[in-house]
């Protein structure tokens, strides 16, 4: 597995190696993976729907083989952009197209805001709008207060990719960010992109589980009333990772192969 070093990011505090998968040629397409790290909910069946990509997988500060530990808090989606983009940097990436699931959903769609010139489009899975999330409250606490309540197989694969103990100061410190997120949205505004992300000109689709538990009503209604242009694409059987389900992989490769085909022309 191939690394870089930077010089300085502001979600290790410090330098910082980061590992990342490389795979294929063609079009960058860089994949941002969730709170939990890629193995949980890794890339399968997808690829080729990626076909013509050259897909490239970083692990952030913190997790899998990347420095360990990470810097959490409530702006640890803006502080992972600006390590992206030192990321670009160092292996000389101009143009990408974006694929964030959940936390890299929006850290893509900040990303988007801040850099669009680096943009050539964004696929937006399990997106997260509010600060608040009451209706996921209590699963941010379980991950403070009992890492171990997720069951046997979600822990072994935090356990084997992050490594042991470690694993749990993770899943800890991403439960506090977003109780530190949930407290901050009356000082800071309801939304987690500062009431800004109808200024999103970057192309994006929007591919979002009807079944996801960690979705608040009306966040992908502002979505469509922010970004009328953008696509929001609904899978009927998908919960919080539509591309590694099996109900719902299917739907989403389909929507995926279209999106990455048209940005690839671009």
């Amino acid at each position: 597995m191939p690394h870089v070093t930077l010089r300085y990011s502001p979600l290790a505090g410090r330098p910082t190696e980061i590992y990342y998968r490389d795979s294929g040629s063609g079009v960058p397409l860089i994949f941002l993976h969730g709170g939990w790290g890629y193995q949980i909910y890794p890339l399968d069946s997808q690829w080729a729907a990626l076909k013509g990509c050259r897909v490239l997988i970083p692990d952030r500060s913190g997790y899998g083989r990347s420095t360990k530990p990470a810097i959490f808090g409530a702006d640890m989606h803006r502080r992972a952009v600006t390590e992206t983009l030192h990321f670009l940097d160092a292996l000389a990436l101009d143009k990408c197209i974006f694929w964030g699931h959940s936390d890299g959903a929006v850290i893509a769609v900040l990303l988007g805001l801040a850099a669009a010139e680096r943009c050539l489009g964004l696929v937006v899975e399990a997106f997260h709008y509010d600060r608040a999330k009451p209706r996921s409250r209590e699963f941010f606490q379980a991950m403070v207060s009992d890492p171990e309540s997720f069951g046997a197989r979600v822990t072994e694969v935090l356990r084997r990719e992050h490594g042991e103990p470690y694993w749990r100061e993770l899943v800890r410190g991403e439960g506090r960010a977003w109780l530190d997120i949930a407290r901050s949205a009356n000082s800071e505004g309801a939304d987690l992109f500062d009431a800004q992300l109808s200024q999103l000109q970057v192309p994006a689709v929007f591919l979002h589980g009807a079944e996801d538990p960690r979705t608040e009503p009306g966040e992908l209604d502002q979505v469509r009333r922010q970004l009328p242009a953008s696509a929001v694409h609904v899978i009927t059987r998908g919960g919080h990772s539509p591309h590694s389900e099996s109900d719902s992989a299917a739907e989403f490769e389909q929507a995926l192969r279209e999106a990455v085909r048209r940005w690839s022309r671009r």
